[in-house]
């Protein structure tokens, strides 16, 4: 017996938007400044909890591990490992540590389906791309001046 297996219209439109989406992010990235680039870290961080949450309340175990994870590694590997502690004094050390603690409460989200841990970790990190992009923009500004 023949058996194939065809991927439905909506499944190939989904991974037709990934590839679209994967290329768009490449391209930002590659010409993004150091500033656009944790902009860009933190904008990954927000979109990945919202999947995260999306796929705890649809009970779909796998997409929220793998969202959750990316949000994990976004903090970790991108925010976290781009400090520079030596330089960044009380700041830089304070950072880490919240970026530490953001990890274990999204691990722990993870683990436990809760939700209000990822309320938490959405109100840390808030501040810190408001911030941000605030800075962003007064430099912005004062390069057009």
């Amino acid at each position: 017996m023949f058996s194939a297996t065809i991927a439905s219209p909506s499944s190939r439109a989904r991974q037709f938007a990934g590839a679209y989406q994967q290329v768009g992010v490449q391209t930002m990235v590659h010409g993004a400044s150091p500033h656009q680039l944790v902009t860009l870290l933190f904008d990954g961080f927000f979109a990945a909890v919202a999947r995260g949450r999306g796929a705890m309340r649809a009970g779909d175990a796998a997409s929220k591990g793998a969202a959750l994870t990316q949000a994990v590694r976004i903090v970790d590997e991108g925010l976290k490992a781009s400090l520079n502690l030596s330089a960044g004094g009380k700041l830089a050390a304070d950072l880490s540590d919240l970026y530490a603690y953001v990890c274990l409460r999204l691990t722990q989200a993870n683990l436990r389906n809760d939700e209000k841990a990822l309320d938490e970790c959405l109100g840390l990190m808030s501040p810190l791309r408001d911030a941000w992009n605030a800075i962003g923009e007064s430099a912005d500004a004062r390069a057009r001046n």
